[in-house]
């Protein structure tokens, strides 16, 4: 089918047979109610109260695993302290949410609180220094509370340490006016512990943890976003319990129920199918994990991609390190790069063996000693469609790889 043909195809079925709102299915959209987290919406109000009052309110640490709900019910307190505050006659404060796995740097990080105090930074030119100085002077100009939401803060401090976390809760010290209260968010449940014990104490005043959730609870989640989702009478019996099944098996992952739901009904639509089945599930489901390794594929180190590569290369397979070794050096070779060691290079394949990319198996080779029968987990073509995206290894990719 020719690709007017497909979108005049689009075109005419504008309107979905299956959907009616899909965005509710997205991981940022939040909804009016989130099931079985009333306890922390409780807490977290009560934490964020003296922002009624113009108040500062304690800085708070939430951590919890993946899409066990911290994000969506850190914005919705926000939202409905926000809308309570400004019925109240001169009481405001300034909220910002700011993704450090997007905004990864600390000036990336002060340009976006700088942004939502009205203060214009360029994108490069200035030292962190000065732009926190700046973002300091607004605050106090302002004369209001500024909440900052870190989440996934532990992106941040991975790759440019604690300092920032430190200064911006210590910079009430430098204020008379204004005040600043932070919320960091992560997933990393044990991240607390390499802080600085002065970031720790002053972070952490108070800390809230979120737990996964069950099987049924999740089941509750994808019915309430599935009643404004979907049309009526799509939805298959036992696709939302198999969903959430999926998902509880993965730490209680609400994301990952959405997602699962979200795809199964786009994979209908483009099937043409009047309902949701848990066929449409199952492919999904495949659909998402191969998604998935791509993403992580493309933002691997280098030289961790050219051993994917050199496995890719021969049918996902290779039987030692050192053969492996040989072959990742060929390709550097190829493409104009200065091989690692090979300490380095066992060291990456440990670290894909972690990431579930490869299977390294010690194998005993009698008197020639151990080594490391090296294994893709997944599809050859699905690592070399990953590596294609990379401009330094397309042209080897294109020449060697035949499609």
């Amino acid at each position: 089918m020719k690709l007017d043909d497909i979108i005049l195809d689009i075109l005419t079925k504008r309107s979905s047979t299956i959907f009616t709102n899909r965005e509710v299915l997205r991981p940022d959209y939040v909804p009016d109610y989130l099931p079985h987290r009333e306890e922390q919406i409780k807490e977290l109000t009560n934490i964020l109260a003296p922002l009624l009052n113009g108040e500062r309110p304690s800085n708070v640490f939430i951590y919890g695993l993946t899409g066990t709900g911290k994000t969506a019910v850190t914005k919705y307190v926000i939202r409905k302290v926000n809308e309570y505050a400004n019925k109240l006659k001169g009481v405001t404060f300034i909220y910002t949410y700011i993704n450090c796995r997007h905004e990864d740097t600390t000036y990336r990080v002060l340009r976006r609180l700088a942004s939502s105090l009205n203060i214009r930074i360029p994108f490069t030119g200035l030292s962190t220094a000065e732009v926190f100085s700046r973002v300091v002077k607004a605050i106090e100009n302002i004369g209001k509370v500024v909440v900052v939401v870190l989440d996934e803060v532990d992106f941040l401090v991975k790759k440019q340490g604690d300092d920032l976390l430190y200064r911006l809760t210590r910079v009430n010290d430098e204020l008379a006016k204004g005040k600043v209260s932070v919320i960091g968010i992560t997933n990393d449940v044990r991240f607390m512990e390499r802080l600085d014990p002065r970031v720790k104490s002053s972070l952490g005043e108070v800390e809230m943890v979120f737990p996964p959730y069950d099987a049924i609870q999740l089941s509750d989640i994808l019915r309430e976003r599935a009643k404004l989702a979907f049309r009526e009478g799509v939805i298959k019996e036992g696709v939302i319990e198999y969903c959430a099944s999926i998902a509880a098996k993965e730490h209680g992952d609400a994301r990952r129920a959405l997602d699962l739901l979200r795809v199964a009904g786009e994979i209908a639509e483009r099937e043409g199918a009047s309902e949701v089945t848990v066929e449409h599930v199952k492919k999904a489901r495949e659909e998402l994990e191969r998604d998935m390794v791509i993403d992580v594929i493309k933002t691997m180190p280098y030289h961790g991609k050219i051993i994917l590569l050199a496995l890719a290369l021969n049918n996902g397979r290779i039987e030692s390190t050192g053969e492996l070794y040989i072959k990742y050096r060929e390709i550097c070779r190829k493409v104009a790069l200065e091989p690692v060691t090979q300490r380095r290079i066992s060291d990456l394949i440990s670290e894909l063996d972690m990431l579930g990319i490869i299977n390294a198996r010690i194998v005993n080779r009698g008197r020639y000693g151990k080594t490391r029968q090296v294994t893709l987990t997944v599809s050859p073509q699905t690592v070399l469609k990953a590596l294609s995206g990379d401009l330094r290894l397309e042209e080897f990719i294109k020449k060697y790889w035949n499609r």
